[in-house]
């Protein structure tokens, strides 16, 4: 799950909202990621989700040592955090899930890239924060055929 997080976004993204996100780490045993058919940019995509249903993203500036979204940044991206154990996921994908502990807790990681939800995500059938520039980088969907980094 998700940890709520702080505001410095507020002129270019209004308030965040902590009603998508929740305030702890998922706990160990848990999955933590789905697939799901969405609506992305007008073009229906499959991504990964958590398990309230919420858009996963990652940061093009990222990698799979070093996260460039922490601070302020994670106040309006919130990391995916796995309080102990391994992350699953409900459905088999391509791809490979592992922990890094960094400055926003044990995050998971899909085939490298770290995991956040976007907080003006609202219901589970949105993906507002793909495409987004700031924070040194890009912010696309994750899918379960990203590239491994």
């Amino acid at each position: 799950m998700f940890v709520a997080l702080l505001g410095l976004l507020a002129a270019a993204c209004g308030s965040p909202s902590t009603s998508a996100v929740a305030t702890s780490p998922s706990p160990a045993g848990v999955s933590v990621v789905a697939e799901v058919d969405k609506t992305v940019k007008g073009q229906d995509e499959v991504v990964l989700t958590n398990t309230s249903a919420m858009t996963l993203y990652y940061l093009t500036s990222d990698t799979a040592t070093t996260v460039a979204c922490k601070g302020a940044c994670a106040t309006f991206w919130p990391p995916l955090l796995l309080a102990s154990g391994d992350p699953t996921s409900s459905v088999a994908l391509p791809g490979k899930f592992t922990v890094a502990p960094n400055a926003n807790g044990r995050q998971v990681l899909y085939n490298g890239h770290p995991l956040y939800a976007f907080s003006k995500d609202k219901t589970s059938n949105d993906s507002n924060g793909e495409g987004i520039n700031a924070f040194g980088g890009t912010w696309h969907v994750a899918t379960p055929n990203l590239a491994a980094m």
